[in-house]
């Protein structure tokens, strides 16, 4: 699916009023919007909190999502955040329930969903807390991909095609990141594919007094390796709170699972998906470094 001819919206902007009017008329006649704050993070989305006062009164929290489409997004469809929404209706895992949708842009400035919004705020555990913090993380995942129906999602692709072989432009050691692409282009590890988010790191769930109030942003979901989503958290936890805090979440989730071998082949296609970088995409400088160590861990 190619998106050449649809808005490219800045993932901050403010919803048009013909935007908000698409809203008050999915929560009926007379219904107002009565707030309207950005939520912070996200590269493919503008996300906006709304409080929807209806003609009863009754106030209805929910989230404006619109898709910046752009490079790197073609695989973030809205309707693939709708078809992985309808499959977590039945999981106990909190998850956002869709209002509404509008994935062409026909009435809102840009494609857009409106779902429920959930309670909690993005994590911020303390060291003390990270154990307890790392077991939520690791016991979420296994309702995921326990999640039945998972085969119609459409199928995992790595964003990486391994056709352009390059090291990041900030690279010190360009041999690691050939050996990387080297592993990566030899045969995956046999694995079963389940329901998996795609893009699970910390940023996209939601916390409150220490407990995992919600996993958001499906956007990505697919039918895949569940290895994908353990190496994604991975690689997000080890630029996050250091190499430490990977290994052990992976324990975490081998404790909660009842045994888990990882393969560093995810690891190393999960990292690969960083590149290869473009005039819009690059990797941070500082960045470079903290990759490079964390590289050279896994070959």
């Amino acid at each position: 699916m190619t998106y050449t001819s649809a808005p490219c919206l800045r993932t901050g902007a403010q919803p048009s009023r013909a935007t908000l009017r698409w809203v008050e008329g999915c929560l009926g006649e007379g219904a107002v919007v009565r707030m309207v704050r950005p939520l912070a993070g996200g590269s493919a989305h503008a996300n906006h909190a709304l409080l929807v006062e209806s003609r009863s009164g009754r106030a209805h929290r929910l989230v404006l999502r619109r898709w910046a489409y752009g490079p790197g997004t073609a695989d973030r469809s809205p309707e693939r955040e709708i078809a992985a929404l309808a499959l977590l209706a039945g999981c106990r895992l909190p998850t956002p329930s869709l209002v509404a949708a509008d994935p062409a842009g026909a009435y809102c400035d840009a494609p857009a969903l409106l779902i429920t919004r959930l309670d909690g705020h993005p994590p911020r555990p303390s060291p003390d807390d990270l154990p307890e913090y790392l077991i939520q993380l690791a016991a979420a995942l296994l309702t995921v991909h326990a999640l039945a129906g998972a085969s119609t999602m459409p199928p995992y692709v790595p964003h990486n095609r391994l056709d352009h072989r390059a090291a990041p432009r900030h690279a010190l050691r360009p041999a690691l990141w050939e050996r990387a692409h080297e592993i990566a282009a030899g045969p995956p590890p046999e694995t079963p594919s389940r329901f998996i988010h795609r893009d699970y790191h910390p940023d996209n769930t939601l916390w409150s007094y220490g407990k995992l109030t919600g996993v958001v942003d499906w956007s990505e979901a697919s039918y895949g390796p569940a290895a994908v989503d353990i190496a994604h958290m991975r690689l997000n936890l080890a630029l996050r709170y250091g190499p430490l805090a990977a290994e052990r979440f992976t324990a975490a989730f081998d404790q909660v699972s009842g045994g888990y071998p990882h393969d560093p082949y995810w690891d190393i296609r999960c990292l690969l998906d960083l590149l290869p970088e473009t005039d819009d995409h690059t990797i941070d400088e500082p960045t470079v470094p903290l990759l490079e160590d964390y590289l050279a861990s896994l070959v």
